[in-house]
């Protein structure tokens, strides 16, 4: 399978800003007719998508959106900068790019702070998470050890 996201006429330009993102990408192939872009090939960290011109009116929806999870604070905050750079913060992990596109820059160790031995550690950090716009791994720690 492979997602396919449909903008306006921002296709080629969505694939470099995401290609220039995430390690292991690359565009695989742009296909133009009369020299305006159609659609493009991309990979995002070895995964195939594809970017197509020819929606009638821009947008997306938080219906969809994919989810990046990062093994450390550092990757997280990285991610983060580079896709709100034109975009928009959202609550819990949540944020939307400067195309529109919904993505949840996630912890790699949030299952371990969800689902844990201890329901009490795992509800202090949801309640943590909730109130977090950007993750924040030590803070989510802090609250399922019970510091914070």
């Amino acid at each position: 399978m492979t997602p396919c996201l449909w903008f306006v006429d921002k296709a080629e330009a969505a694939a470099a800003f995401y290609v220039s993102v995430f390690p292991n990408s690359r565009i695989l192939n742009v296909a133009r007719n009369g020299g305006a872009v159609m659609m493009v090939s991309f990979e995002l960290d070895g995964r195939p998508f594809t970017a197509l011109n020819g929606r009638r009116t821009p947008g997306f929806t938080d219906a969809v959106s994919f989810m990046v999870d990062c093994p450390d604070q550092a990757e997280i905050d990285r991610i983060w900068d580079a896709l709100t750079d034109g975009g928009a913060p959202g609550r819990c992990c949540w944020l939307t790019d400067r195309f529109g596109v919904s993505w949840q820059i996630l912890p790699a160790a949030l299952p371990t702070f969800m689902s844990g031995s201890d329901p009490a550690a795992s509800g202090r950090a949801m309640a943590a998470l909730m109130q977090m716009d950007k993750p924040d791994i030590a803070g989510l720690q802090a609250a399922y050890d019970g510091v914070a």
